[in-house]
């Protein structure tokens, strides 16, 4: 047995593998219900440190448009380095980026005849630090970052000219690039532009860029395509860029130090100079070493199995990519939703990119054990943008509203912050949004314009949303019935915040809405089905195959998205007994898809059963199937972090079912140890008692030494800190099936 508390800090940092999810998902999943751009998990090689403003990765992938990494493992040439807002594990866009390539002898400003052959064997990829090596050009490229500035080193293999082509990524030919030979620095800047609702429009701010060297350039210019053009300028133009050159010898480097900002030129200088101070390459990659070390540290694991914990901390690693700062060092942003209005926070900080559909389910609720200063800044961010648009948007990126995917799971997650006790914002300014969204239609333009629920007028009118209703200003059109399941949540959540404020007459209405789940539910044949305004079930029915009433699924896959009344869900199907069948119908059938975040609570509903021991079981199948240290690693997009942080919670053993409730359902730990440091000084301490180095099974739980019987445990107990102790046997058993009163919660008895 090791005892966590006499564990001595390890260096974590080395076993992050950046290279995960770079490649096409070759799990076993991802390989059956994963189709087209569903089976790539869309992760990057960045660096830079936790949830910043802009990360930096190897450009293979010259292009923003959606769907398009700028690094793909497969590829084998590189067009550049670039400063990035690539929102990780997603099929989204990259906006205000830029794009740096150093080439040597003759200039070159085609990127076909300027990108560079490379091979994996000569990467080096960490969190805080990478390196290429170059054989067309003799050159290496080493890279490291901070929040919003990095840092570039290259090294001349042979002496030459070195050019740098510093090119602003508009596919619209947007932006701006000068050169400033007297004052030796570059800048310029790239548009954003909205996608979903919006789509094309502009985003109402920049991507800024400023440029330092740590040594003269001979010479520079701009160019657009082909064309070199010997001035200090150039404003929007197809392929444009500029390009400064030096001339080295052997050995000789060029170091660059990059800021960048949303809000200005000036604001970018600003954060290059407070986070970039002299030119010590090697000291700054031990510095932000160090800043990924206390970071992923904060759980510290034991275990033989090495590469468990090369995918522990690569899970980590992807689980603190987002949410994006997106203000500068003195508090200034670009207002939400805006026209390049800037904004000053008078404390904290703004974060954007919450790709929310994903991230309530546990990438956030992660953090609300490890870093509840960062979800009140979030939550913070959320009442701002509220303030600043008009409405609580459903899915903030690109710093505008969205209306992608469905629900309206800011709600809930601002509901979870305030059920844990995180309040460190307005609490009634919140809950006046959310408010607003559950209640109010805003008007047509307003509505087209990405604000409020998706078709909350059918919700209200029917208690669903019927097939008739094709919810046409959406990105992702139809899904009725998910949209009425995931709206029933939403409304529990927010039923959660209104009880809390003593709103008894929302906190009536809202709990019964969150009971329209129901309402989707067809007793015949035991799953969710699309409904007529007239209450008619939709024909045919295909429970296991992907229908337009469903988001990214299956009507077997969706049934069981009830996080907020799995019993109630049980009580429709026929009691207990036969959830668990159903349970395990779509388990031994094949049909459960990891790759897709609605059924990632899935496999802990057996704690509602006679079976706890099957989530045990099917949680461990998912951690050894779905996941590796590989390219292929990840089972379907990442998402901003929520299929890595499903497998961090997995692997420590306990997941939030429904976050909004406070409480973790109990599974098996993969670690033999581990502690969760605490902000505030506590630790929480989990250790396991195996019969026998397969041991599997829960038979028994201590907490704080005293016999615990619950097959969950809750926010208090880990934030409270203590031990947990769990003994593992090699069999089934009937540990966590006591009395009614010790089943998880939920709005059914």
């Amino acid at each position: 047995m090791v005892l966590v508390g006499t564990v001595h800090a390890q260096d974590v940092v080395h076993y992050v593998q950046p290279l995960a999810g770079t490649a096409p998902s070759t799990t076993r999943a991802a390989l059956k219900h994963g189709a087209g751009t569903e089976l790539n998990a869309n992760t990057i090689p960045a660096v830079g440190l936790p949830f910043a403003m802009t990360q930096w990765t190897a450009e293979t992938r010259q292009t923003e448009n959606k769907c398009a990494p700028p690094y793909v493992y497969a590829d084998t040439k590189l067009t550049g380095f670039r400063a990035t807002h690539w929102l990780s594990g997603s099929c989204t866009q990259d906006y205000g980026s830029l794009t740096i390539m150093p080439i040597t002898g003759k200039l070159k400003t085609i990127a076909a005849q300027y990108r560079a052959t490379f091979s994996h064997k000569d990467e080096v990829t960490t969190p805080n630090y990478y390196r290429v090596h170059l054989p067309d050009y003799s050159l290496t490229t080493e890279i490291t970052a901070t929040r919003r500035s990095g840092m570039l080193q290259f090294t001349a293999q042979k002496a030459d000219s070195l050019y740098l082509l510093i090119t602003p990524n508009s596919d619209r030919g947007e932006g701006f690039v000068k050169v400033d030979a007297k004052k030796g620095l570059i800048w310029g800047y790239n548009p954003a532009h909205r996608i979903y609702q919006g789509w094309g429009n502009p985003a109402g701010f920049n991507g800024y860029f400023v440029i330092k060297t740590d040594r003269s350039f001979s010479t520079h210019g701009v160019y657009k395509g082909a064309d070199v053009i010997h001035a200090d300028s150039l404003h929007s133009a197809k392929d444009m860029g500029a390009y400064i050159g030096f001339k080295l010898n052997k050995g000789e480097q060029v170091r660059i130090a990059v800021g960048t900002s949303f809000s200005s030129l000036a604001g970018a200088l600003r954060n290059l100079n407070a986070e970039m101070q002299g030119w010590d390459f090697n000291g700054l990659v031990a510095k932000n070493k160090a800043v990924w070390q206390k970071a992923l540290s904060q759980v510290s694991i034991q275990t033989g199995n090495e590469q468990y914990k090369r995918i522990f901390y690569t899970s980590m690693y992807h689980s603190m990519q987002h949410p994006r700062l997106f203000n500068d060092v003195d508090g200034i942003y670009p207002q939400f939703a805006g026209n390049y209005q800037l904004q000053h926070l008078k404390g904290g900080e703004y974060y954007d990119d919450f790709s929310m559909w994903d991230i309530y389910r546990a990438q956030l609720p992660l953090f609300e054990i490890l870093k509840p200063s960062l979800i009140n800044s979030c939550v913070n961010s959320m009442i701002l943008k509220g303030q600043q648009g008009g409405w609580l948007p459903i899915f903030p990126c690109w710093n505008s509203y969205t209306a992608a995917m469905i629900g309206d799971h800011v709600s809930a997650f601002i509901a979870s912050a305030y059920t844990k006790g995180i309040r460190n914002y307005n609490v009634n300014e919140a809950y006046r949004l959310m408010r607003q969204n559950a209640f109010e239609t805003p008007s047509t333009a307003v509505y087209k314009d990405g604000k409020g629920r998706r078709a909350l007028t059918s919700y209200l009118q029917y208690g669903y949303i019927p097939m008739e209703d094709s919810v046409q200003d959406a990105f992702h059109k139809k899904e009725q019935v998910s949209r009425t399941l995931e709206y029933a949540y939403d409304d529990y959540a927010v039923a959660q915040v209104a009880r809390g404020l003593n709103k008894t007459a929302d906190y009536k209405t809202l709990t019964a809405r969150s009971f329209n789940y129901r309402n989707v539910f067809d007793p015949a044949v035991n799953m969710v089905r699309g409904r007529h305004t007239d209450k008619s079930w939709y024909q045919p029915f295909k429970g296991n195959h992907k229908e337009p009433y469903i988001t990214e699924g299956t009507p077997q896959q969706y049934t069981f998205y009830v996080p907020q009344d799995v019993q109630g869900l049980a009580n429709l199907m026929g009691g207990n007994d036969k959830l668990e069948a159903s349970l395990d119908k779509l388990f031994d059938g094949g049909e459960y898809w990891h790759g897709n975040e609605p059924g990632h609570q899935i496999p802990f509903m057996y704690n509602f059963t006679a079976s706890p021991w099957k989530t045990q079981a099917r949680v461990k199948q998912i951690l050894e199937d779905e996941y590796s240290d590989g390219p292929g690693g990840l089972s379907g997009n990442d998402d901003a972090g929520q299929m890595s942080a499903w497998y961090v919670f997995g692997a420590l053993g306990f997941y939030p079912l429904d976050p909004v409730c406070g409480q973790y359902l109990l599974s098996t730990p993969l670690f033999d140890s581990y502690r969760i440091g605490l902000t505030y000084g506590k630790n929480f301490s989990v250790i396991t008692h195996r019969a026998s180095a397969g041991a599997l099974y829960i038979a028994s739980v201590k907490y704080n030494h005293k016999p615990y019987s619950k097959n969950y445990i809750t926010h208090s107990m880990i934030t409270n800190g203590g031990l947990l102790e769990i003994w593992l046997t090699d069999k089934p058993g009937n540990w966590g099936t006591g009395a009614q009163q010790q089943q998880p919660a939920s709005l059914s008895k």
